[in-house]
């Protein structure tokens, strides 16, 4: 920009000024992870140098704003995650809420049957299991909170009679998902949303 603009054009914060197009829009951690999900959900490997090329910036930049790339990953299967369970507990054009077991056994039929993961699975299973299954990521235990949400929602509704005590029934839910959406690396079989959902159901029976 001229160093003679007009002082309206110059005014005002960096965000103010880059929506009022008188400053270009600079690259920041969220265009990062928006890169590694679109890196992540066409099956291709999250590559930190191959984003910090996509946004101009050098790596030391990169790892700054997202982390390592384990972290980086971690928030990438976080927001898929979280996304996934956000539309399935959408209520039906008729109004009605999907019941937690319709929800839950709609994420593991996802979890399996998306290319990203996969790809993931198949590429990098270890570090798979160790970020999704262990608490080398804050992923389990957010996922064990948003399924207690999910599950509680019904429960304060009158809609669950389920004989598991309430402070176990999500990290059970999340463990047998995890079993089924996870079975390759685990024994071998491949992924069984239908097992799964026959377990979850029968964990989450209705009123």
């Amino acid at each position: 920009m001229s160093a003679n603009a007009p002082a309206h054009l110059t005014a005002g914060t960096p965000l103010q000024r880059q929506l009022a197009g008188t400053e270009p829009a600079r690259p920041g951690a969220l265009d990062a992870l928006r890169e590694a999900q679109r890196m992540f959900q066409a099956g291709h490997r999250v590559d930190m140098q191959a984003i910090a090329r996509k946004l101009d910036v050098d790596r030391a930049t990169l790892y700054r704003w997202v982390g390592s790339r384990e972290q980086l990953l971690a928030e990438v299967l976080w927001h898929l995650m979280a996304k996934t369970v956000q539309r399935l507990r959408e209520p039906a054009p008729t109004g009605e809420r999907p019941t937690a077991a319709d929800v839950i056994t709609g994420t593991a039929e996802a979890v399996m049957t998306n290319l990203g993961m996969q790809h993931f699975l198949e590429r990098e299973g270890d570090l798979a299991l160790r970020l999704l299954t262990t608490k080398a990521s804050e992923f389990q235990h957010r996922l064990i909170q948003l399924i207690g949400d999910v599950v509680e929602a019904d429960r304060r509704d009158g809609r669950l009679r389920s004989a598991v005590p309430a402070a176990d029934l999500p990290y059970v839910l999340v463990r047998i998902m995890e079993s089924y959406a996870y079975l390759s690396l685990i024994t071998g079989d491949e992924p069984d949303a239908a097992r799964a959902a026959s377990v979850i159901r029968a964990l989450l029976p209705t009123c």
